[in-house]
């Protein structure tokens, strides 16, 4: 596997692991791919709910769990962080200026378009900007919009595609479409990146379904730098998820992974289980919605309160709430370290390239 560079920043394996909140991936989880070589990445989702002693109400919780767990990964590595931060949040505008203002690495902005990402870079500002597609249209748009209003353009781009986990950028019924595959999509991106190669070099992640070494050589050979990959440690002894959570995975079956409606609006994939049961049969109204995390999430016509579940089920409790999971999650064995992970994908890498 080489190397390879967003901007000044030298990435030492080209794997990035995906965001996921509520509380799956901090800095424990972060800082332990940062260290392994790839980029460590924080979910800022939902953190005013794992930080309740912090100050104020739960936007300043938010952005205190923020600095902590920031702070906390930098105490632990030199490697490289990066924050995910979903566009659809309420709280957005103020994470955003959170991650520049402690200097962290990268950004990933997705679950929606970032068009006003730039806007919050200061003239010292180190952050790379790095936008989450699930188009070569939505990255042409992002790029033309940085470029005529910021006269800046991505450092990188991830296409995430269909079979990710979590909020998708697809309507269900692409969700089948092979014509909407991860494989169809980053050949697109990737020239709509080569277009600006002679202003700025922007490298593109593949993301979605991406599971062993083999996958991450397929992709880099349709023209991608690198990978985000997001279940695979999920199952890691840093994985700051309880281990309930990752025993979900362990045992989890092909046919429990299940498309659902969220109350963000988007359509999600998680493990089925209980909770979701309970959802289909109308047990889970919320009553009331003393969050408002989501910028789309209507209480009084949701089924129940999506960053509750989350955070829930990251604690443990599965009756109350779901996993996301990306649709190779059931491959999980057992509990690993990352380091092992990374190992493991290294000679699967090996071994595919020698072909």
């Amino acid at each position: 596997m080489k190397p390879f560079f967003i901007g000044n920043i030298e990435i030492k394996r080209p794997i990035i692991q995906g965001g996921m909140g509520v509380g799956i991936s901090l800095s424990g989880l972060a800082s332990a791919v940062a260290n392994a070589g790839g980029i460590g990445v924080i979910s800022c989702a939902g953190l005013g709910l794992l930080y309740p002693q912090a100050k104020g109400a739960y936007n300043e919780k938010c952005i205190a769990g923020l600095k902590e767990e920031i702070r906390k990964a930098r105490e632990k590595t030199r490697g490289v962080i990066g924050v995910n931060i979903m566009v659809a949040l309420s709280n957005y505008a103020d994470m955003v200026r959170t991650a520049i203002e402690e200097k962290v690495d990268i950004i990933f902005a997705g679950a929606g378009l970032p068009l006003d990402l730039p806007s919050y870079l200061k003239p010292d500002s180190v952050t790379k900007l790095a936008p989450i597609v699930s188009s070569s249209r939505a990255a042409n748009i992002i790029c033309n919009k940085w470029n005529s209003s910021y006269g800046y353009l991505p450092d990188a781009i991830v296409v995430e595609g269909p079979k990710a986990g979590g909020h998708l950028g697809f309507k269900k019924e692409q969700l089948t479409d092979d014509n909407y595959a991860l494989e169809m999509l980053i050949p697109g991106v990737v020239s709509v990146a080569s277009a600006y190669k002679a202003e700025k070099h922007i490298p593109v992640v593949a993301a979605g379904g991406i599971s062993t070494g083999k996958d991450i050589s397929r992709f880099i050979e349709l023209g991608a730098s690198a990978v985000q990959m997001g279940s695979i440690f999920v199952t890691t002894e840093e994985c700051d998820a309880s281990r309930t959570f990752k025993e979900v995975y362990i045992n989890s079956k092909s046919e429990d992974i299940q498309i659902i409606e969220s109350p963000v609006g988007m359509p999600g994939r998680a493990i089925n289980g209980e909770f979701i049961r309970k959802i289909k049969e109308g047990a889970t109204k919320p009553l009331s919605c003393p969050f408002h995390c989501i910028k789309t999430c209507d209480h009084t016509k949701s089924s129940y309160c999506i960053i509750k579940a989350l955070y829930n089920a990251a604690k443990g409790n599965m009756s109350k709430g779901y996993a996301f999971a990306g649709s190779n999650a059931f491959l999980s064995e057992k509990i690993s370290s990352v380091k092992e992970v990374f190992e493991s994908l290294m000679r699967e890498f090996a071994l595919a390239t020698q072909k």
